[in-house]
C-alpha cells in the first residue's frame, strides 16, 4: 500500500513539475528530482520483497544483493546531499529575492543535479565493494527486510574494522555535515524572517520552508538513527522476530518516499494549483470526448 501510494504521488509531481509551466523553478526542479529519487529508492527494494510475499520464496542472489545495496544506497545518498541544496535554494530565495533567478539558474541546476549524482554514486560503489570483498559464514540468513550494510556486516567471517571506519566516515560526510549545512542555512533563513515585519510576511516566508523541514526531520531523523550507533548495538536484535533496525530501514526507504509527496502536495499551494488544474483539464477532456461520441451516435444511429 505504502509502495503504491508513494510510487503513484511521486510519478504526479515528477509528471507536474515537467510539463506544468507554472513549476518551471529552481525549488520545484528539486522537488522533482526528489520525487525521482523516491520512485528510484522504493523501487529497488520492494518490487523483490513483494515478489517473495506471493512466492513465498525469501532467496536472492548474490548478484542480486549486490546491485539492490548499490542501487539502495546510491538514492539515499544523493537524497541526503539533494536535501542540504534544497535548503541553501530557500535561503537564497528568502534572504536575496532579487538575486535568486540569477544565483540559483537552470544551468546551475542541472550542474548541481550531476554532481550529486557523481558523489552519491562514488559513495555508493565504495560502500558495495567494501561490504561484498568480506567472506562470509555459512549462515547466508540475512535478518533484514533487504540488502543493507549493517545486516550484512553481521554475517561477515572477518574483521570489519575497516568496514565499520567507511560506514563512520560516510556517515560523517553525508549525515552529520550536510544537516550541519542545513541547520545553518534555517539559522540565516529563521534570522531573515524575524526581519520581515508583517506577521502574513513571515507566515507566507515560513510555508515555503515548511515542507522542506519537514521532510528533512523526518529523514535525518531515521538515517541518523540508522547508521551512527554502535556496532554492537545492532547484534543485540538479532533474535527479534521485527528488530527495530528494520522497523527504521522500512520507514526512511518506503514511509518517508510515501509522505514526501503528500507533505509537499498538502504544504505547496503552487503545486496544489497545478494538480487541480491539470484534473480540470482532464474531466474537461473526458467531457469533451463524451460529447463527441454522442453526437456521432445520434448521426449515425
Amino acid at each position: 500500500m505504502s509502495y503504491t501510494v508513494g510510487l503513484t504521488g511521486n510519478v504526479i509531481i515528477l509528471f507536474l513539475t515537467i510539463i506544468d509551466p507554472g513549476l518551471n523553478k529552481p525549488m520545484y526542479f528539486f522537488l522533482g528530482l526528489l520525487s525521482f529519487l523516491d520512485i528510484w529508492c522504493t523501487s529497488a527494494t520492494i518490487p523483490k520483497m513483494l515478489s517473495s510475499y506471493v512466492t513465498q520464496s525469501k532467496v536472492i542472489s548474490y548478484y542480486g544483493c549486490v546491485f539492490q545495496m548499490l542501487f539502495l544506497t546510491w538514492p539515499l545518498g544523493v537524497e541526503l546531499l539533494l536535501l542540504t541544496v534544497m535548503a541553501y535554494d530557500r535561503y537564497i530565495a528568502i534572504g536575496n529575492p532579487l538575486r535568486y533567478a540569477s544565483i540559483i539558474n537552470r544551468r546551475v541546476c542541472i550542474k548541481t543535479t550531476i554532481t550529486i549524482l557523481v558523489i552519491g554514486l562514488i559513495n555508493s560503489l565504495i560502500h558495495t565493494y567494501f561490504t561484498f570483498r568480506l567472506p562470509y559464514c555459512d549462515d547466508n540468513r540475512i535478518n533484514h527486510f533487504f540488502c543493507e550494510i549493517m545486516p550484512l556486516l553481521k554475517l561477515a567471517c572477518a574483521d570489519i574494522y575497516i568496514n565499520e571506519i567507511v560506514v563512520y566516515t560516510s556517515d560523517f560526510m553525508f549525515g552529520i555535515c550536510c544537516f550541519l549545512l542545513i541547520c545553518v542555512s534555517y539559522v540565516f533563513i529563521l534570522k531573515t524572517i524575524l526581519k520581515i515585519r508583517s506577521a502574513e510576511g513571515r507566515q507566507k516566508a515560513f510555508s515555503t520552508c515548511a515542507a522542506h523541514l519537514t521532510v528533512v526531520i523526518i529523514f535525518y531523523g531515521t538515517v541518523i538513527f540508522m547508521y551512527v550507533r554502535p556496532s554492537a548495538s545492532y547484534f543485540s536484535d538479532k533474535d527479534k522476530v521485527v528488530s527495530l533496525d528494520q522497523l527504521v530501514s522500512l520507514l526512511y526507504a518506503v514511509v518517508t518516499p510515501a509522505l514526501n509527496p503528500i507533505i509537499y502536495t498538502l504544504r505547496n499551494e503552487e503545486v496544489k494549483i497545478a494538480l487541480k488544474k491539470k484534473i480540470n483539464q482532464r474531466l474537461h477532456s473526458t467531457c469533451v470526448w463524451k460529447q463527441y461520441v454522442l453526437a456521432l451516435f445520434k448521426e449515425f444511429g
